[in-house]
């Protein structure tokens, strides 16, 4: 039995995509709930050399609609990653749901071979076919970043379990 790219990609980033913004409106409710400083939580890290939750997320989002566009052959979009508030990266989640809905399968699935140049004309310039950027690069630094935008949030005691990062599937 075979998986499509498509089926490997789009539905994965919707869905934590869309976990990351339900967890991310509790987080708001914990903050005012609690009479905490938003910008205490969306400033937050797990230790000072890792990026803020803000960053996270918007990390989070340039892998998924990046690899998308990448993997449908469509220009990447530009996002000015100027968010500072709960309900603006609430609202970038959704413009990014929005970008890789409007992305068919017919678009990714056969692109496996497709050549996917990384950083380039740069010293790290990375070339790699559809399918391991998709399945090496592009989910994995994705996750990471859910992850770790999840994992600030509980770390600074909002309730949310493995049910929230999950999300519908």
């Amino acid at each position: 039995m075979t998986i499509s790219l498509y089926a490997a990609s789009v539905p994965v980033f919707r869905q934590f995509l869309n976990s990351l913004d339900a967890v991310l409106a509790k987080a708001e409710a914990h903050a005012t709930g609690k009479s905490i400083d938003h910008d205490a939580l969306l400033q937050a890290r797990l230790f000072p050399d890792m990026l803020a939750l803000v960053r996270q997320v918007q990390i989070a989002v340039d892998f998924a609609k990046g690899a998308s566009a990448r993997l449908a052959g469509i220009e990447v979009p530009v996002y000015d990653d100027k968010e500072k508030t709960f309900p603006e990266l609430r609202a970038l989640l959704a413009k990014t749901i929005a970008f890789i809905d409007g992305i068919l399968p017919a678009q990714i699935d056969g692109n496996e071979g497709r050549e996917i140049v990384l950083r380039p004309g740069t010293p790290k310039e990375k070339r790699l076919n559809g399918q391991a950027y998709l399945l090496s690069y592009g989910l994995p630094q994705f996750l990471f970043h859910v992850t770790t935008a999840y994992n600030i949030l509980r770390h600074n005691g909002v309730e949310i379990g493995k049910k929230d990062f999950m999300g519908q599937f």
